[in-house]
């Protein structure tokens, strides 16, 4: 068992990546944080929208946005990614809707068919051409968020900021955040109830289609750190894991924020330790919080079931758990 595992060694594990001469562990943290949480808060509205496979088509059907972005563009910049992703997102969403609703096909097979076939096609346009453009398909597809530290820096009037794609994904999230808050009335109603808000005056297919939008951009910032396949967890862990503690909407978001902090340092320490992928430890990090708050969550409704239960033999009536 020692021959795959590791030993443990407390100072190497939790001491040197912090001690380290230019914080390069701290700006892989707060990648993976600004990350899990973008993808987090926009991961909470997919799952209240009982969405989350749309979540999962897009974050792969991306990918032949992005490589005609390329291949068009002859570049790497952010702008043809997210051009690229952008309408990527909104055609997959289109193709979903219009397979849905014209054929007899159910939303759960229109959702394997465009993303499937969208991906494939994405994995074919880089696989044919990525040496044309300098697109690598490993680092799409699995994404490397231990390169963070070696990437340019960005300064502005003489301070540095940090890496680009740590920037890039600051400012994705700081974007998204405020967009939250701004909206956020048009998104709780039209997540929770469609009709009411048409009575409302609000337009549920521009929000729907707004958020699918969100999140084809936070998709593709990131890209570099996680990929395309590990940010569906992303956008589904965070948010999973605050459905099971809480039923109030704002509380959600707020451990959405919390779980992000805790699988980003948490992951980083656990990829250390077993010098594997970091992204990848992120992740599993994120779902080791999950069954925590699950375990947590059920011995808590298992006790209260037992507590109603003695109520109910010594006053002799029924005793009815509250819910949440």
């Amino acid at each position: 068992m020692n021959h795959f595992i590791p030993p443990f060694n407390f100072h190497h594990v939790f001491v040197e990546p912090w001690a380290q001469a230019g914080g390069g562990f701290a700006w892989i943290a707060l990648m993976g944080f600004l990350v899990a949480t973008a993808c987090g808060l926009v991961g909470n509205f997919l799952i209240l929208r009982r969405m989350a496979l749309v979540g999962d088509a897009i974050s792969h059907s991306v990918l032949p946005g992005i490589a005609i972005a390329f291949l068009v563009a002859k570049s790497r910049s952010s702008l043809a990614m997210f051009v690229g992703a952008l309408a990527a997102g909104v055609v997959t969403t289109v193709i979903i809707e219009t397979i849905h609703r014209k054929t007899r096909v159910k939303q759960d097979a229109a959702i394997g068919i465009a993303f499937t076939s969208l991906f494939a096609l994405g994995v074919i346009l880089i696989s044919l051409f990525a040496s044309k453009v300098d697109l690598d398909q490993e680092c799409v597809l699995y994404g490397e968020i231990a390169f963070v530290p070696l990437e340019e820096m960005v300064r502005v009037g003489g301070v540095t900021l940090g890496p680009v794609s740590v920037v890039r994904m600051a400012v994705v999230t700081l974007l998204l955040a405020v967009l939250v808050v701004a909206f956020y009335k048009e998104l709780l109603v039209s997540s929770f109830d469609p009709t009411l808000a048409v009575s409302l005056g609000i337009n549920s297919t521009v929000v729907h289609y707004s958020l699918m939008a969100a999140l084809s951009v936070v998709v593709v910032s990131a890209f570099e750190a996680v990929g395309a396949i590990l940010v569906v967890a992303m956008l589904i862990l965070p948010g999973a894991t605050a459905t099971l503690l809480s039923q109030r909407l704002p509380v959600m978001l707020g451990l959405t924020v919390l779980h992000a902090a805790l699988s980003s340092v948490l992951g980083i320490h656990l990829g250390v330790w077993l010098n594997c992928s970091l992204a990848a430890a992120v992740v599993v990090a994120a779902t080791v919080l999950f069954m925590l708050s699950w375990l947590i969550t059920s011995a808590g409704r298992h006790g209260f079931r037992m507590v109603s239960a003695r109520t109910e033999n010594n006053n002799g009536a029924e005793t009815t758990p509250l819910q949440g």
